[in-house]
């Protein structure tokens, strides 16, 4: 892998992502939550930061940009259609661009579905990609302002990754993730030992992510309502996988 990345805990439950460009000595951060925690974690491993990346435009996602921005001079990056309502960008990516970033490609996936201009960022030679709030671990995103079947589709661009793909999120909902995934998939084995895992790193202070696309894949409910089985469990043999997958978010908003 290229690039070192390192996870940091912002406000209760978000994560921000540093990406160091071991060849170059570059930095990218992965959305700001908050300032302090950030400029921390950069000071004391002292890396200069180059970009910030934005996934969407949440508060919780942009609130520290402005004083990172002031104190390192680091280039804002963000989805052009939003450009509007995020802090004020110096690169504007249309999605489906090929970014670079210390000489290495970085491909801006489109994601709607929890907000309509939400990116994805994947980084294909550290096989990583930064979901934000549309994928997350065993979860995905509420539907604040997209549909259903655009958040399922957001959710099957991502799927096609190469399924070692890490995926970063943008917060730390896993645990109670796990134990809504298993209303659905009771007798999924690997989901209960994935649970069990989940449960014990979080007793012991650790993150849940990243996590291997493959075992989202394997686990994650809101990948999986297309699956005959899964299906079935929820007696909808018969729906199309929009409407499954619908119905699987009406719960987990309900739960």
């Amino acid at each position: 892998m290229p690039h070192d990345i390192v996870t940091i805990p912002c406000l209760s439950d978000n994560y921000a992502y540093l990406v160091h460009a071991r060849e170059s000595g570059e930095t990218a951060l992965v959305d700001a939550p908050e300032a302090a925690p950030v400029l921390t974690a950069l000071k004391e491993r002292g890396w200069r930061l180059a970009e910030i990346w934005l996934t969407h435009h949440h508060h919780d996602h942009v609130g520290g940009v402005a004083r990172i921005r002031e104190e390192t001079g680091a280039r804002v990056v963000g989805a052009a259609a939003d450009a509007h309502r995020l802090p004020a960008l110096d690169i504007a990516l249309p999605v489906g661009a090929r970014h670079r970033f210390a000489g290495a490609p970085v491909a801006v996936i489109g994601v709607p579905g929890h907000t309509v201009g939400h990116i994805a960022f994947h980084l294909p030679g550290s096989r990583a990609v930064f979901t934000g709030d549309s994928l997350m671990a065993l979860g995905c995103g509420r539907l604040f302002e997209g549909t259903a079947e655009q958040m399922w589709a957001s959710l099957g661009r991502l799927a096609a990754l190469p399924p070692e793909t890490l995926v970063f999120p943008g917060h730390e909902y896993t645990a109670n993730n796990a134990r809504f995934a298993l209303t659905i998939e009771p007798d999924n084995a690997a989901l209960k030992t994935r649970a069990a895992a989940v449960e014990k790193a979080r007793a012991a202070g650790r993150p849940t992510v990243p996590s291997r696309l493959s075992e989202e894949l394997a686990t994650n409910p809101f990948l999986r309502a297309n699956l005959p089985a899964v299906k079935a469990a929820l007696g909808m043999a018969e729906c199309t996988d929009v409407e499954v997958f619908a119905e699987i978010r009406r719960r987990k908003d309900a739960f």
